[in-house]
Parts: C-alpha cells; structure tokens; sequence
C-alpha cells in the first residue's frame, strides 16, 4: 500500500488519502497463476492411446434390408407391410413379414420392426401394440414420426 508522505495542505503528521492503484500484488498474482499454467498445460496434452477397432467399408453390392412397417390406423385396424392384421395375430403376421423381407432371418425377434400410428390414434391403443411387441420379446423397435403440419 502506497502513503503520501509529503506534500501541501494538512498538518506535518498528516499522509492524507492516496487514490493510485498499487499493482505490484496484482503482477505478483498474475506471475503466479502463468506459471501454475505453464506447468499444468503440458500434463494436460499427453494423449491417451485408445484401442479402436479398423474402419472396414461395407461389401459392395450389399443393400440395407427394407423396414417393416406396422401402421395403426384411426379407424383401429393394424396393417403390416401394407397387409391387414388384428392384435390376436400380430405377433405371427410380423414374424412371416421379417422372414419374407429377408429369407436369411433366423430369429425374428431380433429383428428391427418400425411403428408408425395416425395422429388421432389413442393412446392405450398404441400402447398396447408396443407391449404386444415387448411380451413376445421383440425389443428393437423404432417408432416413425410425421410431421402433421
């Protein structure tokens, strides 16, 4: 901290105010905090070696399989790759549907099935062909949202 020491006005024992900022504890700071940070930045850089598998393209001439779709209709009916179908039949119609999409699947229910639902579809009504869906172990299932604009 800085004290006038002389100068006019006020008696002899007299220092008076002094309004000079002293920067000599905000330099020593300053130096201190470049050289915690000199020091830690270099720490902070050293790589991590991450064993990631090779990246392998695709074989050519392989398409993706197709979807299959289950729509649930406003009017309540079920329809399965453009086929009608009821709850009690669901589960075999959607299996016959993944084995006709590719003649190569072995367990149906590990396959992906897409849902998509009108707007004014209700609720339970969708909720319950999930569970459906989830009872028979066909967990792998993507729900299709439109835009109704």
């Amino acid at each position: 901290m800085a004290a006038k020491l002389a100068g006019s006005g006020g008696s002899k024992y007299s220092l008076g105010q002094n309004a000079d900022i002293n920067v000599t504890p905000f330099v020593d700071v300053l130096l201190v905090l470049l050289i915690i940070f000199m020091v830690a930045i270099p720490m902070a850089t050293v790589s991590i070696k991450v064993d990631l598998p090779p990246a392998t393209p695709p074989p050519p001439n392989v398409k993706p399989k197709k979807p299959v779709f289950v729509s649930i209709k406003n009017d309540g009916n079920l329809y399965i790759a453009e086929k009608v179908t009821t709850m009690p039949k669901l589960i075999a119609d959607i299996s016959q549907a993944l084995k006709d999409n590719d003649p190569a699947v072995i367990d149906p229910s590990k396959e992906r099935v897409m849902i998509r639902a009108d707007a004014d579809v209700p609720y339970d009504r969708f909720m319950t062909v999930i569970n459906t869906f989830q009872t028979a172990g066909f967990y792998q299932v993507g729900l299709i949202n439109e835009d109704i604009s």
